[in-house]
């Protein structure tokens, strides 16, 4: 069963808007550490960013597919294919991360990584977006 902030609109959009806004001022400062010409700084700031992925972002998304979503579905089973996609959502943030991590340790702090970086924070912001309206709307 999944805690009670998930099952309220208000709540799971504060969740969402919390971690998409610190996912933003953490990009923004692996790129303003580079423009200073901080590269060491900069790189311990994308490692910051990928666990802030993997514990904040990741670990919600795991909580979703974990309770929430089967519940939803229990309440309204014609969410069955937007859950699908949800969770395809889900599947692409994790291979973008994963993807992230080997980049940093085969070739380091690149512009490729800073790209794949703002494509996580857009996959997020649509997801969210498109979770809200799907799971909070009347059957």
């Amino acid at each position: 069963m999944s805690g009670p902030s998930l099952r309220q609109l208000h709540a799971h959009h504060a969740i969402h808007q919390g971690g998409l806004s610190g996912a933003v001022a953490k990009t923004e400062e692996v790129e303003e550490l580079l423009a200073l010409k901080e590269v060491e700084v900069a790189r311990q700031a994308a490692d910051h960013l990928i666990e802030y992925w993997e514990t904040r972002i990741l670990s919600h998304a795991d909580a979703e597919e974990d309770g929430f979503y089967q519940e939803m579905m229990a309440k309204n089973p014609a969410l069955e294919d937007a859950v699908t996609r949800l969770k395809r959502d889900h599947e692409l943030l994790r291979i973008i991360v994963q993807d992230v991590k080997s980049m940093l340790a085969e070739d380091g702090l690149t512009s490729e990584v800073l790209h794949q970086f703002h494509a996580l924070l857009v996959v997020n912001a649509i997801h969210s977006r498109d979770e809200e309206r799907l799971m909070f709307q009347e059957p």
